[in-house]
């Protein structure tokens, strides 16, 4: 089959891609230098000649300690065509159609992930596609298909050797920046910002293609739909599991309950906030996707071919490949499933469910607001809204804040602000008879009137206005204090 993609139109020079992973590189080395430095003139000094190595081995040790991390068994669970026959034929026809011609292998790995990776086998050059158990269970045929066309279409964007040794620089680089200190900070992110440009367009070029193999409107829905699933993934799936684990138990129905609340509109809409949320903070452009948003005004104008369905593709071995997945996610090595309790998170009562996501933020707004009772505790926090002075309540609620970059500290926390105090005013309606939306999170509300309410946007945007009212008229009215006769 011909391919359908062009030669893309605007490629980055080499050199450039060159000299900013070499420039990226020597920055995140900048640390084991300067130490290999300081041991030098310690040795040449005070010690022995052979100290005069200790550079050598320093190097030494940073470069096969990053070797060893990037090699080992590969990740997941792999798929043979003869075992899961119509995923193999999909992926095979994506390929075909963008001509791509390399030997690949398709492994599945139990989070929400899609991406395209080397590998030798006997000694050939592979490519392995990772697919995520989420996205295999929850999007369409021709949304799998779109997601399998982005992947394989970075071989044709990013698959350079310039551009892979861009790309490791940038990764090292960006883990150096997540220490609590980042002496690099200054150095890093010009360097970084200048980088992110090319990994960009390789996205939004990739997304192109895969547009033209599924559609512009498959395209499109596999992006929402898999930005949202990330997002409910860890902000309510990675809850179940630590809490579970540190009850010696561990949910054998997860991705049903993930598939079941990615359904629910109230998570549904708070995932799409936090992935917005998510997109906004990026000090140091370490980010090697774009926004949501600019993916998909990107998105050519494109009709689906029609060769894809409209329902997930069949998996021949689902029960199977999902218990092997929950265990990957729940179990740790060795451990036996038989060894720690089985929960069914959808047979758990409401009540307890919500409770697997609870942070204990009340418990923090007693001790930082000195009250102990959620309805003192709300009124004092909303009275640092009306003052101006919330900023130094959310760093008492987290001091973890004063390790954030300057640049988005405000942003994160108006977040940590409205999470906590959101939580407690549930607990201020719930005793004057609102009620649970729904059985994933106990921010969204029913008022006694029908009214339905999610106190963590409602807060949020009264921590940005700095303006309570609206808050503070869900409250219940302070009851005058009766006479004596």
């Amino acid at each position: 089959m011909d391919t359908l993609i062009p030669e893309p139109a605007e490629r980055p020079t080499a050199v450039r891609q060159w000299l900013l992973g070499a420039a990226l590189l020597a920055v995140g080395l900048l640390p084991a230098v300067v130490l290999g430095a300081v041991v030098l003139v310690v040795g040449l000094r005070w010690g022995p000649d052979w100290s005069l190595l200790a550079p050598l081995v320093l190097f030494w040790f940073g470069v096969t300690g990053a070797v060893a991390r990037d090699r080992g068994p590969l990740p997941g669970r792999a798929v043979h065509p003869d075992d899961e026959p119509e995923l193999a034929a999909l992926v095979r026809d994506v390929a075909d159609r963008l001509g791509f011609r390399a030997p690949l292998l398709v492994r599945i790995v139990p989070v929400v992930q899609a991406s395209l990776g080397r590998v030798r086998v006997s000694g050939v050059r592979t490519h392995v596609l990772f697919l995520g158990l989420p996205l295999l269970r929850t999007l369409t045929e021709a949304e799998l298909a779109s997601v399998v066309a982005h992947e394989l279409a970075h071989q044709r964007h990013v698959g350079s050797r310039r551009a892979g040794f861009l790309r490791y620089a940038r990764s090292r680089l960006t883990d150096r920046l997540d220490a609590r200190v980042r002496p690099l900070a200054p150095l890093a992110a010009p360097l970084l910002r200048a980088s992110q440009p090319d990994f960009w367009r390789a996205e939004t070029a990739a997304d192109a293609d895969a547009a033209r193999v599924a559609g512009a409107a498959a395209t499109a829905a596999a992006l929402r739909r898999t930005v949202r699933l990330h997002a409910v993934f860890e902000g309510l799936g990675d809850a179940w599991l630590s809490d579970l684990a540190e009850r010696d138990a561990w949910p054998e129905d997860f991705y049903d309950a993930l598939d079941a609340a990615l359904a629910d509109p109230h998570v549904a809409h708070r995932a799409a906030l936090a992935a917005a949320e998510e997109d906004a903070i990026d000090p140091y452009a370490t980010a090697d996707h774009p926004p949501e948003a600019v993916r998909l005004a990107a998105l050519p104008a494109l009709p689906g071919t029609g060769t894809y369905g409209g329902t997930p593709v069949t998996l021949r071995n689902a029960p199977e490949i999902t218990r092997w997945c929950v265990h990957r996610l729940a179990l740790q090595d060795g451990e036996d499933e038989n060894d720690v309790e089985a929960v069914r998170l959808l047979d758990l009562p409401p009540d307890e469910l919500r409770g697997l996501d609870d942070d204990s933020g009340t418990a923090r707004l007693f001790k930082v607001t000195g009250h102990d009772t959620p309805e003192a505790a709300v009124r004092a926090a909303l009275d640092t809204l009306a003052d101006g002075t919330w900023p130094r309540l959310a760093r008492r609620l987290e001091p973890g804040l004063r390790r954030v970059p300057r640049s988005v500290r405000a942003h994160v926390a108006r977040t940590v602000c409205a999470a906590v105090v959101a939580g407690a005013l549930a607990e201020v309606l719930e005793t004057s008879g609102w009620t649970p939306a729904t059985r994933w999170t106990d921010t969204v509300l029913t008022s006694p009137d029908g009214r339905t309410v999610d106190l963590r946007e409602l807060l949020t945007e009264a921590v940005t206005t700095t303006d309570p009212t609206a808050v503070r008229a869900l409250l219940p009215q302070s009851r005058p204090k009766e006479t004596p006769a």
